[in-house]
């Protein structure tokens, strides 16, 4: 058995390899020309044209316009991975989160994968093309679509300032906040109004003074995106926005119930109405699956990639991403490899650093070591149920 393994990642590593500088081209059409979340339609393009050269079946616009899936060994009756790739930017900054490096990532992991099953392993590929990330919730809606189904896994990477297997990332839930009072002049008629600008800062500072009492891995983080027309008119209506986020998924419920609680009593302080609406697509926490990660910690250090102890890893907690609703119906894997130890994410040094020939050179490491851990799984029916359970109890344990 184990021969038979090493003889589907010979048949793999050399496919990564001589696409490199193929992949590498694609990566850079897509650095050069960012698209922001649902209009990332030249990326979809490209990825969609690269993959049915190279032999998929490729549904484009799969569940929403620049979205796709691409299928090879749909007639196997062996498991079903699910390979993900990202291309959406963010404003400002381009590519500044390096999503031009998780694209083609994705794709040549497929390609490894694919020349395994074609050499007999009995498995099924899904390459995933999943807009929007960056604040669109692209997995999410993907994930209420049913896109994962018939999905055993699904793995991933994504660039970053070191190297991660045993990624933690924060669950997500978003609210507008808006205040109604009554506007008045400011100096001739002030006891006419009720002022809402008064009602948004109480809930500011009320949410500040309640970061006392907040677990150390809990966030609170938001903005007063409205807050009135003229200093001489007593603000009617006030808006803010608040970000709500926490490692385990059952505690935002806890701390959105705290932070409602700021918001309705500074409406009942200033006699102003207030409206809460949060998001209707919450972000879960990423449940990393420990067999994925080690088995991708392994191969990546057979290529000389270093990570720090699991402990190490885990106590870097990370924002928050989509994957963490994919991990929640599927077991999941989402490492990160380094492209640049002093840049970080979001930022025009990021970007400059996706663009570069070391950061294709280690997308290369991390496309195989994905690929590897994929076949591993695939052909190991025990280590196939091993990840399953485990997932199984995570889900509860989330």
């Amino acid at each position: 058995m184990a021969d038979e393994l090493e003889n589907f990642i010979t048949l793999a590593s050399p496919v990564i390899d001589g696409k490199a500088k193929d992949l590498q081209a694609l990566s850079l059409k897509i650095w050069e020309k960012p698209e922001l979340g649902y209009e990332e339609h030249f990326a979809h393009g490209i990825l969609c044209d690269f993959f049915e050269e190279q032999g998929f079946e490729v549904t484009r616009g799969y569940t929403m316009p620049t979205a796709y899936r691409a299928v090879f060994g749909a007639e196997n009756e062996g498991p079903t991975v699910a390979v993900l790739s990202e291309y959406d930017a963010l404003p400002g900054v381009g590519h500044g989160c390096g999503h031009n490096l998780i694209a083609i990532a994705g794709v040549g992991a497929a390609l490894g994968i694919k020349a395994a099953i074609e050499g007999g392993l009995n498995a099924k590929l899904i390459a995933m093309g999943t807009p929007a990330e960056e604040g669109g919730g692209g997995k999410v809606q993907m994930v209420s679509s049913g896109c994962f189904k018939d999905v055993d896994f699904s793995i991933m990477v994504h660039p970053a300032p070191f190297n991660m297997a045993f990624y933690v990332s924060q669950a997500l839930e978003k609210a507008e906040i808006v205040y109604k009072g009554k506007a008045a002049h400011a100096a001739a008629f002030p006891w006419e109004g009720r002022n809402a600008l008064d009602a948004a800062v109480m809930a500011y500072n009320s949410i500040s003074l309640l970061r006392q009492q907040m677990k150390p891995t809990w966030r609170v983080h938001g903005i007063i995106s409205e807050g009135g027309v003229k200093p001489n008119i007593i603000p009617e209506q006030t808006k803010l926005e608040f970000w709500v986020r926490t490692v385990k998924n059952k505690e935002c419920a806890v701390l959105k119930s705290k932070v409602n609680a700021c918001f309705e009593a500074a409406a009942k302080a200033t006699d102003c109405t207030v409206e809460i609406t949060w998001d209707p697509i919450p972000h879960a926490g990423v449940l990393t699956n420990s067999k994925l990660a080690y088995l991708y910690q392994k191969y990546a250090g057979q290529m000389g990639v270093v990570f720090p102890s699991r402990e190490e890893q885990e106590s870097i907690v990370d924002g928050s991403t989509d994957f963490g609703n994919v991990s929640m119906v599927v077991p999941g894997l989402h490492a990160q490899f380094c492209i640049d130890s002093s840049v970080p994410f979001h930022s025009h040094v990021f970007r400059a650093a996706a663009g570069t020939q070391y950061a294709h050179d280690q997308t290369i490491i991390a496309a195989k070591s994905l690929c590897f851990t994929a076949i591993e799984v695939l052909h190991d029916p025990s280590l196939l149920k091993e990840m399953k359970d485990e997932f199984l109890q995570a889900v509860k344990d989330a």
